[in-house]
């Protein structure tokens, strides 16, 4: 079975520098709040090319917190808008909710799966805020677009960034474009934890200090609270572990880069339909780092089948869009066509840093030999 993911073999790769990390942590008698995480957050700021970045428990709180942190400097109060995409994981949408304010759905662009700026403009109302842009699977949004958009509308642009890190436009990495930037580190992601971690990067200082609060029960000194805050702190040991994995994470993006350039290639099934590789992007200089490599085809439930039984195992990202899920039955009556075919025909293909570029040719002949329905 070719797996869609293999995140022992990942780890396996730099295991002895994991063991020596936590080690050194659980060596140290210091867990949370230390040296290990100050060494991360500099190192990832530097990377991002940011001044700040913010270690959090989560991707999902690294949202949260900066909607709240916004919310708490007064640049934003509930039922304000925010505009997101209409097709992401269901997470970029209960950051807004979580926070009383209002998700205002946007369909993606079909041929890179990311909001389109277009669409976003002509929802903007009164009451639109901000707008949280999500890099999917790995490709930057329209940024220059969107912060066009934003100059003009005088709206706070909030990055998720959760499957993007490294992805670039112009020179530009993700999570450096917007006034602020949630990431994810769980362990799937291409910069993986072992276990749940995020961060938020920006070169807002005054930002920066807040969400340093809020992660910390709303306090910058001990037993002294600004804010009503939360526990929501990046621990040592996780910090540790991604700070050697950081290390690997261009020449892992280079080999999902080839993996994704032999699927495109390779497969050649006229059902499929393949994602806009990054090379042909119609956005100048964009870097695609390929979280995940999707496909589109009107008998998906059929194709991934098919793989199954050739060997190969893939994923649905996502099956349900977020206005059709329960939690938000409020949205259910909203006509958004181009997401939904989305979520009816996508498909993802096995992608990984130790994918072996013969298993990716197997998946691509296990993908051409699929013959639809007629």
């Amino acid at each position: 079975m070719i797996s869609f993911l293999d995140l022992k073999s990942i780890n396996q790769a730099c295991r002895e520098e994991l063991i020596e990390a936590c080690t050194r942590v659980i060596d140290s008698g210091w867990y949370i709040g230390g040296s290990e995480l100050q060494q991360f957050e500099s190192s990832y700021a530097e990377y991002c090319g940011t001044k700040h970045c913010i270690g959090v428990a989560n991707g999902l709180d690294a949202l949260v917190l900066v909607i709240r942190a916004w919310k708490e400097l007064g640049y934003l109060d509930e039922g304000d808008e925010i505009l997101v995409p209409s097709n992401t994981y269901i997470a970029s949408i209960l950051a807004i909710s979580e926070n009383g304010l209002v998700p205002v759905l946007v369909e993606p662009d079909p041929a890179t799966f990311n909001i389109c700026p277009v669409r976003a403009e002509a929802a903007i109302t009164e009451k639109t805020k901000a707008i949280l842009p999500v890099h999917l699977y790995g490709r930057l949004a329209d940024m220059p677009a969107i912060m066009a958009l934003a100059g003009r509308a005088n709206l706070l642009v909030l990055e998720d960034s959760a499957q993007s890190h490294g992805a670039s436009l112009e020179g530009k990495k993700a999570g450096n474009w917007g006034h602020a930037s949630g990431f994810s580190f769980y362990p799937g992601k291409n910069l993986g934890a072992l276990g749940d971690a995020g961060a938020v990067t920006t070169n807002d200082d005054l930002l920066a200090n807040t969400l340093r609060a809020l992660r910390n029960y709303g306090s910058h000194e001990k037993y002294k609270n600004l804010y009503r805050g939360v526990n929501s702190r990046l621990d040592e040991i996780q910090a540790a572990c991604l700070s050697v994995k950081l290390k690997y994470l261009e020449e892992q993006t280079s080999h999902r880069r080839q993996i994704a350039d032999l699927y495109t290639r390779a497969i050649v099934n006229p059902c499929i339909v393949l994602p806009v590789n990054g090379d042909f992007d119609t956005l100048k200089n964009s870097s695609h780092v390929w979280h995940v490599y999707t496909v589109m085809c009107e008998q998906r439930d059929a194709l991934q089948k098919h793989l199954l039984d050739q060997g190969v195992q893939t994923l649905i990202h996502y099956p349900i869009p977020p206005h059709h899920q329960k939690a938000y039955s409020n949205l259910c009556d909203v006509s958004l066509p181009v997401s939904e075919k989305i979520h009816q025909q996508i498909l993802s293909l096995p992608m990984g840093p130790t994918l072996s570029l013969s298993d990716a040719e197997a998946v691509a002949q296990a993908c051409n030999s699929f013959v639809a329905r007629s």
